[in-house]
């Protein structure tokens, strides 16, 4: 299975490198950066599946880095880890497109819980209410509702888990891993042939071709 990417920045040299031995002991793949132009850089190149980031740093601040790159259409969930505690930054943090909000000095262990929560829900942000899949066909997230040529589809709770999770890696190639795992709860077993079934279904309505299937690897949404 694929390793979680996390962005990391952090100006503090010490407390980037503890943190970033913990999370990748942990199982996580931590590209670490030290100012502002590095991380907007790293955005803009690639894709990671969560943003840890520091909010006073060199040549910028964590607030408008996410703030601008939410505009460009990052829907990345981030955690912001900074030693400001206003009540007025915490809303600030959220206001500019954070997930969550960790204050200086904190415990390895709750930032990683946060991290596992987080990529759990695999929330992620939109720029618009409702998305263009294909000519006819729009899907509104957080209400999760498919229309296609303006009719509601009935989906399964997961059939709409997946599409989100294709949404969101859309041209990604996805493991059956990754999938497995996202789809299915702690306590529940995971199934490939109820997966199939939900491929099958979206297959159905979006178009043969739009979910690439790689022989032994997993699933691309195109």
């Amino acid at each position: 299975m694929s390793k979680a990417s996390l962005l990391l920045l952090e100006d503090d040299p010490n407390l980037s490198e503890s943190v970033s031995e913990y999370l990748e002991s942990s199982g996580y793949s931590v590209t670490c950066v030290y100012d502002a132009s590095s991380a907007e850089d790293l955005l803009y190149e690639h894709k990671f599946d969560l943003l840890l980031l520091d909010v006073n740093v060199p040549g910028g601040d964590g607030f408008s880095i996410l703030k601008n790159s939410r505009k460009e259409g990052n829907v990345t969930p981030a955690i912001f880890i900074t030693s400001r505690n206003s009540m007025r930054d915490v809303e600030e943090g959220f206001e500019s497109g954070g997930d969550d909000y960790i204050r200086k000095p904190f415990a390895l262990k709750e930032l990683l819980l946060r991290i596992q929560t987080i990529l759990k829900r695999n929330f992620y942000h939109n720029p618009t209410d409702v998305l263009t899949l294909a000519e006819g066909i729009t899907y509104d997230s957080d209400n999760q509702v498919l229309l296609l040529n303006g009719e509601t589809q009935t989906l399964q709770l997961k059939e709409h888990k997946l599409l989100k999770l294709f949404i969101q890696h859309r041209g990604q190639l996805l493991s059956h891993e990754m999938i497995l795992e996202h789809l299915w709860d702690y306590d529940e077993t995971p199934s490939d042939g109820s997966l199939r079934t939900y491929i099958k279904t979206l297959r159905k309505l979006l178009g043969k071709d739009s979910i690439v299937s790689h022989k032994r690897l997993g699933y691309q949404f195109r």
